[in-house]
């Protein structure tokens, strides 16, 4: 499989992957826009400029949006996440100029209305609440937190409800304006669609999207010192993150990470869901996640427990961590993980949101493509000291603890002993 693409000449690039036996195309114009390059002041900006888009535009109203596509029975929608923003939308072939329409006015033409403002800061404020009544959630950020310390990489996508409450349309418009520049944007496009058709509709809709410089901020990203946080919550478990240093996005090591990953905590028949959840009761919910960023990454590790046994249960995943870095993986581990990764990979390809979901970031942040037959090939190579390696060098440095729950702060003094 290849890639069709072009650059338009005011620096907006544009990605294709064709798949003709489809009958859909998924389609998204992603922004490098969110949260790591807001300002103290701009803190939850992008995740709500992201929000305001919706409400209106120069040629429609957030009514209107929403029944163009309902009325062709596309989805539309949107999210923001550290590092960028994306509108996208999927929908039947046939449909494809409107959805390309719909999602191109939305990033450029949006009008910022303050009676609307209103209303979806009231929204994105229950957002917030939500948020804070989700533990999972919560203690992820404090993670964040414990493990960059004061950087932007640590600061909640949300942003925080007393700063929201001070944003007018104007603040809104500077950071539309700054950030929603075509050379900080890719248009990426997934399915059955006529390529011809896609850049004159490129063209006609984003050829006359502003071209003054554009400077896109650097941020170079760094663990703090390991650190335990805690946050005091009435509620019945502690929810428990331990974060170790991992790979940059860019990293071509993150294959082996994930394998890592798989038999560490990232699978049903990995060694902490087995040996604390089927083994010994101590959890319903327990993995470990990976997280890359263009210039920094973190292995994270997340448990919810009875308080009783949360420090029995901190200890079982050091433990196991402490016997992967000194023994190793097995083969059969290794095997077995290796081809969990293939198949994911293989049927996560016959999703065209997938598809372009992985093009489009990874054109944007690393201006870089990779096809099929690169990546499954990649996957073959994964080699077993490798892994094992990086494995030590994670597992045994140092790492950061956010705990949330009751009586957390005793849970945390025992760690720091």
């Amino acid at each position: 499989m290849t890639f069709d693409r072009i650059t338009l000449p005011n620096g907006l690039r544009i990605i294709g992957e064709k798949i003709d036996h489809f009958r859909s195309v998924s389609v998204g114009l992603w922004l490098g826009a969110g949260s790591q390059y807001e300002t103290p002041e701009e803190g939850g900006l992008s995740h709500f400029l992201e929000h305001m888009v919706f409400k209106g535009t120069k040629k429609r109203t957030a009514r209107q949006i929403a029944e163009e596509m309902d009325a062709v029975g596309g989805q539309l929608n949107a999210f923001t996440a550290k590092e960028c923003t994306c509108f996208y939308a999927k929908v039947v072939d046939e449909h494809l100029p409107l959805a390309m329409d719909v999602i191109c006015d939305l990033a450029t033409a949006p009008v910022f209305d303050p009676t609307e403002l209103e209303k979806e800061r009231g929204v994105v404020i229950e957002e917030i609440n939500m948020a804070e009544d989700t533990p999972e959630d919560l203690v992820f950020e404090l993670l964040m937190l414990a493990h960059y310390g004061d950087q932007p990489l640590a600061r909640p996508i949300l942003g925080e409800a007393k700063q929201l409450q001070s944003y007018s349309s104007d603040d809104l418009r500077r950071y539309w304006s700054r950030m929603y520049r075509p050379q900080n944007a890719v248009l990426a496009l997934a399915g059955n669609y006529d390529w011809e058709q896609v850049q004159k509709l490129a063209n006609d809709l984003l050829g006359d999207w502003q071209v003054e410089g554009f400077d896109r901020p650097v941020f170079t990203a760094a663990p703090a010192a390991p650190t335990v946080l805690v946050r005091e919550k009435d509620i019945e478990q502690v929810h428990i993150c331990l974060g170790f240093p991992g790979l940059a996005t860019g990293d071509d090591r993150g294959y082996e990470l994930s394998i890592f990953n798989s038999v560490y905590g990232g699978a049903m028949s990995s060694r902490l869901f087995q040996k604390i959840r089927e083994d010994s009761g101590l959890a319903y919910s327990v993995y470990s996640y990976p997280n890359a960023y263009t210039d920094t990454g973190m292995l994270a590790v997340y448990a919810a427990t009875n308080p009783e046994v949360a420090n029995t249960v901190i200890d079982m995943i050091l433990a196991e961590g402490r016997e992967l870095a000194e023994k190793g993986l097995t083969q059969e581990e290794f095997a077995m993980a290796r081809e969990q990764m293939k198949a994911g990979y293989i049927m996560g390809l016959e999703s065209t949101s997938a598809r372009m979901q992985s093009m489009g970031r990874r054109l944007l942040l690393l201006n870089q493509t990779r096809t099929e037959t690169e990546t499954i090939d990649r996957i073959n190579r994964i080699d077993f000291e490798t892994t094992n390696a990086l494995m030590r060098e994670i597992l045994t440095a140092p790492f950061s603890v956010a705990l949330v729950g009751k009586g957390v702060q005793a849970i945390a003094d025992a760690i720091r002993r």
